[in-house]
């Protein structure tokens, strides 16, 4: 998972309403519910020591929220609300409510991480109808390809003349198949799409297959079930989508698990993966975090650490100002200011459910404590300031 969506949360210091409201419901009363919830929620925010501009726009936008998808996630600071992102699972009801120095990450592994951005192509001979499906986000129109509309149909005659008409008409429904690939691949790669299903014509979607880039094919699932015409029936093909995430979603988090636990143990002086607050807040300084690895539930995600107004300015003790940058560092959740940190320097994001690995121990393929991350670049020789770069490392 990709936080890139988040960066209209990574350039204002805040302090930050956040909130996870649950929109499900779809009883008589269900408005009048989400109002009561949302009046509920900026009362906490208040209590909590928001501002009342702040925790008036916040229940502004709460009562006003689109409730086709199962929640949202919505953060506010001074006097205004700087991000909503619709959740694909429903938060608990009452919302959680918080007011603190950092927008409050943690919970969006729970209700949105394990839904990888999808492209759904829609193809024909004619062209294709591109949607996309980002984390949390309903179905929209991306694109829509149109090929040569003529000759598309062949027909049953058998003379030379009909024959050199038959060739023409592969040759028009390739030509299409490859103009679908090339905009299929560079919206996919601009949109960093993670599962790609190809939907319709079943020839079509063989063609647009083989003719897009490795990268993007070994991300590809082709479905029988959908259409592009009108009217068609994709319910099931809305199942299949969703199995595929579910799958790419399962496969990611073992490849990074394989690959942390492989890397976790120092080899000829090179250490390649993270864990423990302490190792993982140096590495988020020097932004060298590649993926980092959350299990929702972990006790270091609820560790305080201390945090200035950028992404990286985050240490485990307040004393350490010379990585803060600023005379009035703040606490916050480690799990908070390392999402920050992948957010603001493009690192891979893993939520770790409770089927992923063996167990939570040293022994098992999961971070002790909850968190642990891929490096971009190793720690070779002795570590600077002494101590481990791996494994359980108490703070100051």
């Amino acid at each position: 998972m990709k936080l890139d969506f988040l960066d209209p949360l990574l350039h204002h210091p805040g302090p930050w309403a956040s909130v996870y409201f649950d929109t499900s419901a779809v009883t008589e009363d269900a408005a009048a519910q989400r109002a009561l919830q949302a009046r509920g929620a900026c009362e906490r925010l208040a209590e909590q020591g928001a501002d009342e501009a702040t925790c008036q726009a916040m229940f502004e936008a709460l009562s006003g929220l689109d409730p086709d998808p199962a929640g949202h996630a919505v953060f506010a600071t001074e006097g205004r609300v700087a991000l909503d992102t619709p959740l694909p699972a429903a938060p608990p009801a009452p919302p959680l409510a918080d007011w603190a120095p950092l927008p409050r990450l943690g919970p969006l592994l729970d209700y949105a991480a394990r839904d990888p951005v999808c492209m759904v192509a829609f193809v024909d001979r004619k062209g294709a109808d591109l949607q996309l499906l980002g984390h949390g986000r309903r179905p929209r129109p991306v694109d829509e390809v149109r090929g040569q509309q003529w000759p598309l149909h062949r027909t049953g005659r058998a003379d030379w003349s009909e024959r050199h008409f038959q060739f023409a008409v592969e040759n028009t429904w390739e030509q299409n198949a490859a103009r679908v690939a090339d905009t299929v691949a560079g919206d996919a790669e601009r949109a960093g799409v993670e599962v790609l299903v190809l939907a319709g014509d079943p020839r079509q979607r063989r063609a647009v297959r083989d003719r897009l880039p490795e990268w993007l094919r070994g991300l590809t699932v082709e479905s029988e079930h959908g259409g592009r015409a009108k009217g068609s029936d994709n319910r099931r093909l809305d199942a299949e989508v969703a199995e595929a995430r579910a799958n790419r979603a399962r496969q990611d988090a073992e490849r990074v698990l394989d690959q942390f636990h492989a890397r976790r143990t120092p080899t000829h002086g090179r250490i390649d993966a993270a864990e423990g607050v302490p190792a993982l807040v140096d590495a988020a300084r020097e932004h060298r975090i590649a993926a980092l690895l959350v299990r929702p539930g972990g006790p270091d995600l609820r560790r305080d650490v201390w945090v200035g107004d950028d992404p990286d300015q985050v240490a485990v003790r307040r004393t350490d100002s010379q990585y803060l940058g600023a005379p009035s560092p703040h606490q916050a959740r480690a799990d908070d200011a390392l999402l920050r940190s992948a957010a603001a320097t493009g690192a891979e994001v893993v939520a770790l459910g409770d089927g992923d690995g063996a167990g939570a121990g040293a022994g098992s393929g999961l971070p002790v404590g909850g968190l642990g991350a891929l490096l971009r670049w190793p720690y070779e020789g002795p570590v600077p300031g002494g101590g481990s770069r791996t494994g359980p490392v108490s703070g100051g």
